[in-house]
């Protein structure tokens, strides 16, 4: 089919609830995609941090081949080996995880763990320690309870009243936090490197702060790791720079290689109080993606692996930062690893779209900054080309 016919085939039968550029994309290989008039496009997006080791990557391939010649379906009601060995290899990844309950998602990640949260609290003799608190510029999810702990209004209102007994603070503000985490509160969710938000660190004082506020009010830390985790800012779990361990943390983006697979590593005060029928999904964890799975989080839970994380980072991080200074349409950069947000001085999605007629694909996350997320596995030349491509299109648009 042409272009134009896809786009609207699209327009006609699917709900118009995304922005989508106009071309349709139809291949890739490595860090590159192409449409299908065959215009090649660098990928600084990677599907919103899914695609870590590129595309068409060989392992993952030859992990799809593997495990379509076993089970692609079982349910949750049977054992299945792929399964039990990638809850192993999460739990053995960081200090925190003694369990893991895999999902679809991670919005069905962060929306279970706040179930976890409450459960916890009623199991300790606490029926009304039921409060939630997350922070400015927060992004969990968009059903009814990752939402309510979403910050963004323009995602909230529409579809208020949410789930009640939610609560704000200001992001790396400590006083704010100690303002509304108190006896009351069951758990407290946040982004160590927030994505949607803004690309913005926590700061190590900050996570630390938390922690202790939680032990002083019996409320379990929830780290949201869906966007930062997995090896996007050059430690396989970005807590691990901080040296600050959450009682759960949800995952997923990366995790299946571009398959839908989360999940929540929780610690065993935690898993205690999970009983059978407490939660659930029939499609989560099966065996085809969760084999798959295994193949992703070893490629990347890899010394020399991360290593190359860490120093293209580096070199990306330069590059930007001598971007900034030569051009009148940025004002500063913000990031960790290959996970960089360019506040800018014009609305970012401008920049995003001129982006597309250089051959490059990059996000936003707010009104004002631009989201870079390349591939993992992008080498210092095709950064260097990233950087060109981005320069010559904030030189059209300015």
């Amino acid at each position: 089919m042409k272009a134009a016919d896809v786009m609207a085939l699209e327009k006609q039968y699917i709900l118009q609830t995304y922005k989508r550029p106009p071309f349709v994309l139809s291949h890739g290989r490595g860090c590159w995609v192409y449409d299908s008039e065959e215009r090649k496009y660098l990928d600084a997006g990677s599907g919103i941090a899914v695609s870590a080791l590129g595309h068409q990557n060989y392992y993952i391939v030859e992990a799809i081949k593997y495990a379509a010649d076993g089970l692609l379906h079982t349910s949750n009601l049977y054992y299945t080996q792929p399964q039990a060995e990638l809850a192993r290899a999460l739990c053995e990844s960081c200090d925190m995880a003694d369990k893991v309950f895999f999902t679809n998602s991670g919005t069905e990640a962060n929306e279970g763990a706040l179930k976890f949260a409450r459960k916890w609290a009623r199991a300790q003799g606490h029926e009304a320690k039921t409060g939630l608190v997350a922070f400015t510029g927060s992004f969990h999810g968009r059903t009814m309870g990752a939402l309510s702990l979403t910050a963004t209004a323009k995602y909230r209102t529409p579809f208020e009243p949410l789930v009640a007994e939610s609560y704000f603070a200001e992001y790396n503000n400590l006083d704010s936090a100690a303002q509304v985490i108190n006896d009351h509160t069951c758990g407290v969710i946040v982004e160590p490197v927030q994505g949607e938000g803004g690309v913005t660190p926590a700061t190590a004082e900050f996570l630390a702060g938390l922690r202790e506020l939680c032990n002083k009010h019996n409320a379990l830390l929830i780290f949201d790791e869906v966007q930062c985790g997995l090896g996007r800012t050059g430690t396989l779990w970005a807590h691990q720079d901080y040296e600050v361990n959450p009682d759960m943390m949800t995952i997923a983006k990366p995790l299946g290689g571009g398959l839908p697979i989360g999940a929540i590593l929780v610690n065993e005060k935690v898993a205690t109080v999970m009983q059978p029928g407490d939660h659930g999904s029939t499609f989560a964890g099966g065996p085809f993606v969760c084999s798959v799975a295994n193949s992703v989080l070893y490629h990347i839970n890899d010394d020399k692996f991360l290593i190359h994380v860490k120093l293209v980072g580096h070199h990306l991080h330069r590059k930007l930062e001598k971007l900034v200074a030569q051009s009148p349409l940025l004002e500063s950069v913000r990031g960790r690893g290959l996970m960089w947000g360019v506040v800018t001085k014009i609305p970012a999605v401008e920049i995003m779209a001129e982006a597309y007629n250089h051959g490059l694909l990059v996000l936003v996350a707010g009104e004002k900054v631009l989201r870079i997320l390349p591939p993992l596995i992008i080498k210092e030349h095709e950064v260097d080309e990233l950087i060109e491509r981005l320069q010559a299109t904030l030189e059209a648009v300015g």
